[in-house]
C-alpha cells in the first residue's frame, strides 16, 4: 500500500477510536421523527414544580424517547422535523377528567362536522386527553379513529351510557349491564343520580369482578361513605359531599369540612371538582360575563342561543338560585380543605355544557380554582401529573413530559407559573407526536368560527 494511503487509513482509524460512541440519547435523536430544541420543561418533584432548562425533546412514533440537555443536535437526521423552542416553556398536555364527547354521527341533528370540531377545540387549547363521561352511539369509533390517526383529537378514555334510574331497573339488570359495557369495549362505567342502594352495590360488585372502573356522581340514596367503601374511582362535582352533610342550602361547618376531608383521605378517593360549570348550573355565575365569552362563536348557533336563552330565563337548572352563592362558597371551602389535606384532586370542566366550550373551559376552571385558594402550580399538577398517576393502572402513559410517555404537550412563550393567560395562546401543541403550530391552530379556529356564524 502506498505510504500516503497507509497514513490516511491510520489517521481514520485513530480518529474513529478517539471519537466517543453516540450515547443512547444521541442514537434516539438520530432515529427521531421530531426534535424540539431549546425549551424549559415544567415538571414536578414531590408535587413541587421545577424546570428542566435548555432541554431537547426527542419524539419517535408519537412517543418521547428522550428529554435531555446533552443531546448533540448536529446528529439529527435530515428527515427529522426540528422545532426550535426559542427558550420557551413546555407543559404537559392537560387531561380533561370529566369531559364529554359527541357521537361520531347523528348527534342530535348537529352539523356533520360537529364531532370533529369539538375534538379539535380540545387540542387547540392543549387538552390532549379526555376522559369522556357519557357514552353515545358510535363514540368508540371516534376513539379508534383518533388512535389510528384518521381523525385529529385528544386521546379518549370513554365511559359508556350512564347507570341511572332510567337505565337500571333492578340489581340483577344492573350487574348484567356492567358485563354488556365490558363486552362493548367501554373503558369505565358512568354513575348518574337515581340509582337505588341495592342497584349501586350490584354495579360496584360487578365492576370489581370485571376489573373496570366506575365513577361520576354519587346517587342520593347511596352517599359518599358507601361510594368510598365500594371503590368508586372518582367523585365528581362535589355536590355529593354537600348533600351528605345536608349543606346545599346553608353554610357548611368546620367540623363537617373536617369530617369530609378525613373520609376522603382515608379512602384514598380522587375528586374532580368542576367548579366553573357548577357555578353556572347552580346560578352562581355572572350572566353578563358568561354571555361575553369570546369562544361561544365556536359552537353551532343553535347551541349558543340555547345556552343564552336558557340561562337568561332560568338562571339555574338544579338548585334554588336563592342559595346559589351559599353553595358556591361551600364548594370553595371544601375544595381548599381537600387541597390542604393533600387529597387527590384531578382537573375536570364537564365540557361541553352551558357556556363550557371544549378546551376553552380550562381557562375558566383555572380561574375558579384560583378563587378557591388553590395555587396555580397545583392546578397544573391536577391536570397533568395527577392524571398520569391516575392512569398508571391503565397502562396509559400520559400527563408527563418524560421518556416513554406519549408526546403530548404545549409549547408556551412565557413561564406558565407567572400567569395562566399564556395558556390561551400556545406557540404550538404536540398531540401524540403531531405538531400543531400557532398559525395552523388559528386558521382552523377561524374556519370553525365561520362555519357556525
Amino acid at each position: 500500500m502506498p505510504l500516503r494511503s497507509m497514513c490516511l487509513s491510520l489517521c481514520a482509524l485513530l480518529l474513529s477510536a478517539c471519537t466517543p460512541a453516540p450515547s443512547a440519547e444521541q442514537e434516539a435523536a438520530l432515529a427521531a421523527d421530531t426534535v424540539v430544541t431549546n425549551v424549559n420543561v415544567l415538571t414536578w418533584q414531590d408535587q413541587l414544580p421545577r424546570f428542566l432548562t435548555k432541554q431537547t425533546i426527542v419524539i419517535d412514533e408519537g412517543v418521547i424517547t428522550a428529554v435531555s440537555d446533552a443531546i448533540d443536535n448536529t446528529r439529527i437526521g435530515a428527515a427529522t422535523q426540528v422545532i426550535d423552542g426559542q427558550g420557551g416553556y413546555v407543559l404537559a398536555g392537560f387531561t380533561e377528567m370529566h369531559g364529554h364527547v359527541p357521537a361520531a354521527v347523528n348527534f342530535g341533528g348537529m352539523p356533520e362536522r360537529y364531532a370533529d370540531d369539538m375534538l379539535y377545540l380540545y387540542v387547540a387549547n392543549g387538552v390532549t386527553t379526555v376522559r369522556g363521561m357519557l357514552g353515545y352511539t358510535n363514540q368508540l369509533e371516534l376513539k379508534r379513529d383518533i388512535a389510528s390517526g384518521a381523525r385529529m383529537g385528544p386521546t379518549l378514555i370513554l365511559a359508556g351510557p350512564s347507570f341511572n334510574d332510567n337505565t337500571v331497573e333492578s340489581p340483577e339488570q344492573a350487574a348484567a349491564r356492567v358485563q354488556e359495557h365490558v363486552a362493548q369495549g367501554w373503558d369505565l362505567l358512568k354513575i348518574h343520580p337515581g340509582l337505588q342502594l341495592d342497584e349501586y352495590r350490584a354495579v360496584a360488585a360487578a365492576a370489581r369482578q370485571a376489573g373496570i372502573d366506575f365513577a361520576g356522581h354519587v346517587p342520593e340514596a347511596v352517599g359518599i361513605d358507601v361510594a368510598m367503601a365500594e371503590g368508586q374511582r372518582t367523585i365528581d362535582h362535589l355536590d355529593g359531599y354537600l348533600r351528605f352533610v345536608d349543606a346545599i342550602n346553608r353554610p357548611i361547618t368546620d367540623d363537617e369540612l373536617q369530617r369530609l376531608v378525613e373520609m376522603t383521605v382515608a379512602s384514598d378517593m380522587t375528586v374532580v371538582p368542576t367548579q366553573a360549570l357548577w357555578a353556572t348550573l347552580i346560578g352562581a355565575g355572572d350572566a353578563e360575563q358568561l354571555a361575553a365569552y369570546p369562544e361561544l362563536d365556536l359552537v353551532p348557533e343553535r347551541v349558543r342561543e340555547g345556552w343564552l336563552n336558557y340561562y337568561a330565563s332560568q338562571g339555574s337548572s338544579y338548585f334554588n338560585v336563592e342559595h346559589a352563592q351559599v353553595q358556591q362558597e361551600n364548594r370553595k371551602r371544601l375544595l381548599k380543605a381537600l387541597y390542604d389535606a393533600r387529597a387527590k384532586i384531578v382537573f375536570g370542566t364537564d365540557a361541553p355544557q352551558l357556556f363550557s366550550v371544549p378546551g376553552f373551559s380550562i381557562h375558566h376552571e383555572i380561574r375558579y380554582m384560583l378563587d378557591a385558594g388553590i395555587p396555580l402550580d397545583a392546578i397544573y399538577y391536577s391536570a397533568t401529573e395527577a392524571a398520569a398517576d391516575y392512569f398508571a393502572t391503565h397502562d396509559l402513559k400520559i400527563g408527563r413530559v418524560a421518556q416513554g410517555y406519549q408526546a403530548d404537550f404545549m409549547l408556551l412563550s412565557e413561564n406558565p407559573l407567572d400567569r395562566p393567560a399564556v395558556l390561551r395562546q400556545p406557540t404550538g401543541v404536540m398531540v401524540r407526536g403531531q405538531w400543531l403550530d400557532r398559525a395552523s391552530i388559528a386558521a382552523k379556529l377561524e374556519e370553525i368560527r365561520s362555519a357556525y356564524r
